[in-house]
């Protein structure tokens, strides 16, 4: 079992820039891993995906914003957000996915406000 702890979050004001990370308590190397965040009353939301080979994929709401990434070797993934919009604002968590298992980290809480 991986369990996954983000870290990162916290308040920046509109236009200003976050970098959320997710690190695994064992390997993710063969791991599809992603981003989802959930603003309370609503449903969680996929933000970005990358898979084990390293190929990437966004929303579109946040293509040419955020970047997602990974480092197999420190066993974390990131995604760098920038020019972040108040509606940006939500719990931010990280996903690990094999064919078999899901796991989730606990979140990260992201701020966007003036």
């Amino acid at each position: 079992q991986v369990q996954l702890v983000e870290s990162g979050g916290g308040w920046v004001q509109p236009g200003g820039s976050l970098r959320v990370s997710c690190t695994a308590s064992g390997t993710i190397s063969n791991y599809g891993m992603g981003w989802y965040r959930q603003v309370p009353g609503k449903q969680r939301e996929l933000v970005a995906t990358i898979a084990a080979d390293g190929t990437s994929g966004y929303e579109d709401f946040v293509k040419g914003r955020f970047t997602i990434s990974r480092e197999d070797a420190k066993n974390t993934m990131h995604m760098q957000m920038n020019s972040l919009e108040p509606e940006g604002t939500a719990i931010y968590f990280c996903i690990a996915v094999t064919w078999k298992s899901i796991y989730w980290g606990q979140g990260t809480q992201v701020t966007v406000s003036s």
